[in-house]
């Protein structure tokens, strides 16, 4: 079969962008998923999977774990996606036919949808359901097999539309300092992670901050219209998005939210265009697809086209969500961030005694996480696009206890413990020959500190303590966070 309609060999550098780089990120939240998930939803972890898989039915979750659960079987999902991912990322599907290809591609989505679904408040971000949905993409892109499906392509450029789009609304909607052009003035000082740019970006002239928000809206609201255009606007519109994305990479840690969403704008992107900046010769013949592999394009798209009423409904509805699934497939999602900017940063501390009984002079010791700021001295990391959970959950719980209520206690059980799994999520552990008998949770008011700051006392960070956000408690005690 082969039909100018359906094909674009224009566009073969462009796919092999959107895989290999969707492939790379599927790698990494792979390896995240094996490396964090005792603790978090394991057998013994603090949202157990077992439990859940007890209570909440395939059809609402569906998931490989409803057939079998156990840490171990858990285990060997997350290698052999990060075994197939890193095969993909290589190239090896254009080794093998069409069929095997889009196989292997499905295998993944089916996988990682797996743990998604059974991973609760530890997988509600939308960019698990973004990597979903781009893996289901690439799917459809086919291999070196076939010419790149003109459908898909636009398929992707939908979804991308829809990230820049619903970012764009979601801030017009919400916060006025995104109106008034000042939110950037505190996001990067309360972002959930900054990074080790961030304080560099925080103390920018407030002009240059205004500037920054303005053409913020310009590349969310104006700009993804034209990855529709006729080219070269569209390649035009994808390096405007890349850039924007960039910068968003360098202030902050966002898991691979900005960097799926670079893969994604290469698919307006087409040879033409990759000329200007790369030495390439002509592109390889690629034959039309076979009747199988044109059909199911032309099912997806049918799929996407009849699923997409609920995220336009969405995004033109006065009560839009953030990011939101409006089917257990993660397919055809409605997305969009930071609809509301916090002014003030707070982080919780939580810290560790030997002794049983304390008292005002007893000595803590704070426990360190990888991302999240604590010692004032640490200067932030770069962790994106590799997503610390615990760490980002633990910003949420600073804003209020409601976001922690059914995981924190458990965590402060297994800190009493010296529970194996939960401590190799953190960066310190304080008690290394030996659990502490009490621990407690402080909440504190954190600012970056000035350039002069930084310079005289070697600090990246000021706090102030605001109080006890868990009092101190024992193995026993029942104690749980109180409301702020």
């Amino acid at each position: 079969m082969h039909a100018d309609w359906f094909d674009a060999p224009g566009y073969w550098l462009a796919r092999e962008v959107l895989q290999r780089g969707v492939a790379a990120i599927y790698l990494i939240a792979f390896v995240g998923a094996a490396r964090q998930f005792r603790a978090l939803i394991g057998e013994q972890g603090m949202l157990p999977v077992p439990r859940f898989v007890a209570q909440v039915a395939f059809r609402v979750a569906p998931s490989v774990f409803h057939l079998h659960y156990s840490d171990r079987f858990f285990t060997a999902v997350c290698w052999s996606g990060a075994a197939l991912a890193a095969a993909l990322v290589a190239g090896v599907d254009d080794l093998v036919p069409l069929w095997a290809a889009t196989s292997a591609w499905l295998a993944l989505w089916v996988l990682y949808l797996s743990i998604v679904n059974v991973g609760q408040r530890w997988y509600g971000f939308g960019w698990e359901s973004l990597l979903l949905e781009a893996g289901f993409l690439a799917m459809l892109l086919g291999n070196d097999d076939t010419a790149p499906p003109v459908l898909t392509l636009w398929l992707a450029r939908w979804l991308l539309f829809r990230v820049e789009f619903g970012a764009g609304l979601i801030k017009m909607r919400g916060d006025p300092c995104w109106r008034d052009l000042s939110c950037l003035d505190y996001h990067h000082e309360t972002q959930p992670m900054p990074g080790p740019l961030s304080s560099f970006f925080h103390h920018l002239p407030k002009p240059l901050h205004r500037v920054e928000v303005a053409g913020n809206h310009v590349a969310q609201l104006v700009v993804p219209f034209a990855l529709f255009a006729p080219q070269p606007v569209a390649s035009v519109a994808a390096g405007i998005v890349i850039v924007t994305q960039v910068w968003l990479v360098l202030s902050g840690n966002f898991a691979w939210l900005n960097w799926l969403t670079i893969i994604l704008a290469f698919s307006a992107v087409d040879q033409t265009a990759f000329a200007r900046v790369l030495p390439l010769s002509a592109p390889p013949a690629q034959p039309g697809p076979p009747l199988w592999f044109a059909v199911l394009v032309i099912a997806g798209t049918v799929l996407t086209v009849s699923l997409s009423y609920w995220p336009v409904r969405n995004m033109l509805g006065r009560r839009q969500r953030m990011n939101a699934s409006f089917n257990p497939f993660h397919l055809v999602n409605t997305y969009g961030a930071f609809g509301t900017i916090g002014r003030v940063r707070y982080e919780v501390v939580i810290e560790g005694t030997d002794e049983s009984e304390p008292t005002e002079a007893t000595v803590w010791k704070e426990y360190g996480f990888k991302g999240k700021p604590g010692d004032p001295r640490r200067m932030p990391r770069q962790w994106a696009p590799y997503h610390l959970r615990l760490d980002w959950m633990m910003w949420f719980a600073a804003l209020s206890p409601a976001y922690a209520r059914d995981w924190f206690r458990p965590l402060v059980v297994r800190l009493l413990r010296n529970d194996a799994a939960t401590l190799r999520l953190l960066g310190h552990n304080p008690f290394p020959h030996g659990p502490p008998r009490c621990i407690r949770a402080r909440l504190y008011e954190y600012r970056f500190t000035t350039w002069r700051e930084l310079r005289e006392e070697r600090c990246w960070w000021h706090r102030t303590l605001v109080g006890d956000y868990l009092p101190a408690v024992a193995l026993g005690s029942g104690e749980s966070p109180p409301a702020r």
